[in-house]
């Protein structure tokens, strides 16, 4: 969710209701250390403070262990130290999924990490570079003796793509396991989806790309819940136009100009699909540089009939 899970977004997000918790972009270690021009950015944990887990990714123990200590002064539900992006450029730095290469040193970063922690402490991460649920359980107890509150498992090993199908069975696997609660994350499409896997054996689950397509996904998700449980209550109807317009007003104010066009290309690759001539469109948004040039080329489609 690089360059997807700014307050912007989390913005837009609680304009239908929100969700329960928000996991920030990876926050750098050694960059917040160093007092990076862009890290105040990264660390802003509106509109709801109280429900963002700041995500940590590093490679170092002493940087993350003192970056913790850094977010854990910051109004905020906890930290999350990320074991599971499996981004070539972020492995062979030795952060994210590379962590899983060792059980020892894993243990020996939470061990270091613990104690600056008072909030949750939680890890992102894979079933592992090979498929050996055996390793995923003594990898995961480490952790969990070391400290770790929850555990979000992505069931993918770390050199699957995601035409690979999640494997959800390892996260009610690895639940049975475990003393701390497991959340389990990926293949998450539509709220449908969301209200089956929480009704299964996790203890929370993760929704990333299905919330950016729909931002009104976790209201969706109420609304059957509510009608499963015998209510009235109606499902959003979202205006795809107004929700796009929105969420360029939401960067503009919460995020720096030098963020604008990522951020804006990024969630538009995925908003986008909601439209039949989607690809289209994000063809003609990639061509423009500024947020006032993608809203007119949103607003066009919209005003030329194309829905």
């Amino acid at each position: 969710m690089a360059e997807l899970s700014h307050r912007a977004f989390r913005e837009l997000l609680e304009d239908f209701g929100g969700c329960d918790c928000y996991f920030s972009e990876m926050i750098s270690a050694g960059a917040l250390l160093a007092g990076g021009p862009f890290e105040k950015w990264y660390i802003d944990a509106g509109p709801k403070p109280e429900k963002v887990v700041f995500q940590l990714v590093g490679a170092d123990i002493e940087q993350i262990s003192g970056a913790s200590a850094v977010l854990d002064t910051l109004e905020c539900a906890g930290i999350d130290i990320n074991m599971g992006c499996s981004a070539p450029l972020i492995r062979k730095t030795g952060a994210g999924a590379a962590w899983m290469a060792s059980i020892d040193r894993a243990g020996e970063l939470i061990s270091r990490v613990r104690p600056a922690v008072k909030r949750r402490l939680s890890v992102k991460l894979r079933i592992g570079f090979q498929d050996d649920f055996e390793y995923l359980v003594r990898f995961c107890r480490r952790l969990e003796a070391e400290g770790t509150d929850i555990i979000t498992l992505h069931p993918r090993l770390v050199t699957e793509k995601f035409k690979r199908l999640a494997r959800w069975e390892y996260v009610g696997r690895l639940k049975q396991e475990l003393k701390i609660p497991v959340a389990g994350n990926g293949d998450i499409a539509d709220a449908a989806q969301i209200v089956q896997r929480a009704a299964g054996p996790c203890d929370a689950v993760m929704v990333g790309r299905a919330a950016v397509r729909h931002p009104w996904i976790f209201a969706e998700a109420r609304g059957i819940e509510a009608a499963d449980s015998g209510s009235t209550k109606t499902r959003p109807i979202p205006n795809i136009e107004e929700t796009g317009v929105r969420f360029l007003e939401l960067l503009a104010q919460y995020q720096p100009p030098e963020f604008h066009f990522s951020r804006a290309i990024r969630f538009f690759g995925f908003f986008c699909d909601n439209l039949k001539w989607g690809n289209y469109l994000k063809t003609q948004i990639n061509r423009e540089k500024t947020l006032s040039g993608i809203e007119q080329v949103w607003r066009k489609y919209f005003r030329d009939g194309s829905e």
